[in-house]
C-alpha cells in the first residue's frame, strides 16, 4: 500500500516538474518568425514560393514553407527540387496556395535557435508557370536579420518583411 502511494506521489511530481520543463526547453529551442510576402505586380499564374533554411555552404537543411500545393510543379523550382525531390518529406503542414501578382501572404516559419549564430540563411525561391525561376529571389543571413527592414526581391517578390513572433 505504501509503495503504491509513494509511486503515485513520484508520478505526480514527475508530471508537475519534469514534463513542463521539457516542454519549455523545446519551445525555447525554436525561433518563430512571421513572414509578410508582397508580390510584384505581374499578370499570369500564381507564383510558387519556397522558403528554405540553408547552411553556410548553401546546402539545404530544411524546407520551412511552400506557397503552391500542387506537387506536379515542384520540379520547376529546380535547386530546391534537387534537395526535396530525393527525400519527398511530407510538407502538407507547411504549404499553402500560390500567390499571384500584387497579392500578399503571411506565414509563420520556425527553426532551431542555434541556427541564428552560424551564418545560416533563409532563401526565398520563386517560379511562375511559363515565366522565370529565381533561385535567390531573396536570401537573408539569420545572424543579420533586421526586423525593421524590407528585403527587396530580385524576381517575383517585391519584398519580404520579417516580424519576430
Amino acid at each position: 500500500m505504501r509503495i503504491n502511494i509513494l509511486l503515485t506521489i513520484c508520478t505526480i511530481i514527475f508530471l508537475l516538474i519534469v514534463l513542463p520543463s521539457s516542454k519549455n526547453s523545446n519551445s525555447e529551442a525554436k525561433e518563430t518568425i512571421k513572414c509578410l510576402i508582397q508580390m510584384k505586380n505581374y499578370s499570369g499564374e500564381g507564383a510558387y514560393i519556397v522558403i528554405s533554411l540553408l547552411d553556410r555552404e548553401n546546402k539545404y537543411i530544411e524546407t520551412l514553407y511552400v506557397h503552391g500545393d500542387d506537387p506536379e510543379w515542384y520540379h520547376e523550382i529546380s535547386s530546391w527540387w534537387k534537395f526535396y525531390g530525393k527525400k519527398r518529406n511530407n510538407i502538407d503542414a507547411i504549404s499553402g496556395e500560390t500567390l499571384a501578382g500584387g497579392e500578399r501572404g503571411i506565414n509563420i516559419i520556425s527553426f532551431d535557435k542555434s541556427k541564428l549564430k552560424d551564418a545560416y540563411k533563409l532563401r526565398f525561391e520563386t517560379a511562375v508557370e511559363d515565366k522565370n525561376y529565381f533561385e535567390k529571389d531573396i536570401e537573408i543571413t539569420l545572424s543579420d536579420i533586421d526586423y525593421e527592414k524590407k528585403y527587396i526581391g530580385n524576381g517575383f517578390l517585391r519584398y519580404v518583411r520579417l516580424i519576430k513572433d
